[in-house]
């Protein structure tokens, strides 16, 4: 029966199916290797599969278990219901979004364009937040910063005065000032004695402890600049 079905003449006056198919050359191709045929279906091609094979595969990018998945839900239909698979648009559509791939694939995207336009939500709601803090830092940047700056440039310019001060040649340098005036005063003390203008006995006590503090810095001093020069 199947035989005469398709060699019949009256078959044979019949339009035959649009060979615009809708259905994946993947699966065409199967298809024709799964489910035998007879000669004169083949060379009648009734459904194009040569032509369909020759197209380019829009799940050429399925996994193998997935294509055999859409495979065993093709073996159950019969020939009516594929050939319109084959020649209606919104069947095959029907049916592609009927599948599991298909379905958790736009799923995902689904979920991603959720995402994505609450995120998107989110931000034009923090909009206003952001407008007030540029309006902020331009202020800040006019006003504040300025003032922060010329702050900050003395600052610097104490630490340099300051580090100046405390180097090593600085310091050496205040200890010989130290031990000079200390010397002038032991000088003068010293004249102050001739002119009898200080006892001896006051004398003796402050101008032992002046040669002390002199002899103090000068020893001081030496060990500095040796430490420095070595």
């Amino acid at each position: 029966m199947f035989k005469n079905f398709w060699g019949s003449q009256e078959q044979q006056d019949q339009p035959r199916p649009s060979t615009s198919s809708w259905y994946p050359p993947s699966v065409v191709s199967s298809l024709n290797s799964s489910r035998p045929t007879t000669p004169s279906a083949s060379t009648s091609s009734g459904f194009s599969l040569q032509r369909h094979a020759d197209r380019p595969s829009s799940l050429s990018n399925v996994s193998p278990a997935e294509a055999a998945g859409i495979i065993a839900v093709l073996k159950d239909k019969n020939v009516d219901e594929l050939r319109k698979l084959l020649s209606d648009k919104d069947a095959y559509n029907n049916f592609l979004l009927s599948l599991e791939p298909v379905k958790t694939q736009n799923r995902v995207r689904d979920e991603l364009r959720n995402e994505t336009l609450q995120l998107a939500k989110e931000n034009l709601e923090k909009e206003p937040c952001i407008m007030e803090l540029r309006n902020q830092c331009r202020i800040i940047r006019t006003t504040e910063l300025a003032t922060a700056q010329e702050k900050l440039h003395e600052l610097e310019r104490k630490k340099e005065e300051t580090i100046k001060n405390y180097s090593p040649s600085s310091l050496l340098h205040k200890l010989q000032e130290a031990m000079n005036e200390t010397d002038d005063e032991s000088e003068a003390l010293h004249g102050q004695l001739l002119d009898r203008e200080v006892d001896l006995a006051a004398f003796v006590q402050k101008y032992k402890k002046l040669r002390y503090t002199y002899h103090k810095r000068a020893l001081t001093h030496l060990a500095a600049k040796t430490a420095v020069t070595g």
